[in-house]
This record gives structure tokens, C-alpha cells and sequence, in this order.
């Protein structure tokens, strides 16, 4: 059920996306997104659609979601 899901956000919305944890926990999954954009905003918004969709999915019941976005200062 999560490789329809992620292969949708990647092609959606330009992301890299995937499963990256909870594997071995029955019907539960852990999905990463990550991705570059021009500015925070931009990042954001981007981020925001990408909940919204698997939110909006009947088959999916969102636990929790973090969003961590990362600037040029962050780096250092």
C-alpha cells in the first residue's frame, strides 16, 4: 500500500520520497519527503500539499508529521 503512495508524491509534486521506517511494525509505515526549493515559502507550501494528499487518503490515517525545513544557515 505505501509504494502507490510514494511513487504519487514523487510524481505529483517533484519530491524524493520513501519509506523510511516502522518496516517491520504491521500496518504502520514511516514516509520521508525531502526536497529543494528557491524559498521557505516555497519549501513549506510544497511540504503542506504533500500531507494533504496522504491525509486525503481513505487507506491512510495519519498518526503524526513533523516538517523540518533547513536553510543555508543550517548548513554551517
Amino acid at each position: 500500500m505505501v509504494r502507490p503512495i510514494v511513487a504519487e508524491l514523487r510524481r505529483r509534486f517533484e519530491v524524493s520520497a520513501a519509506e523510511t521506517g516502522d518496516q517491520d511494525l504491521h500496518r504502520r509505515a514511516e514516509v520521508s519527503v525531502a526536497l529543494v526549493a528557491g524559498d521557505h515559502a516555497q519549501a513549506t507550501q510544497v511540504l503542506a500539499e504533500c500531507e494533504r494528499l496522504m491525509a486525503g487518503r481513505p487507506e491512510v490515517e495519519l498518526l503524526s508529521t513533523r516538517t523540518r525545513v533547513l536553510d543555508d544557515d543550517d548548513l554551517n
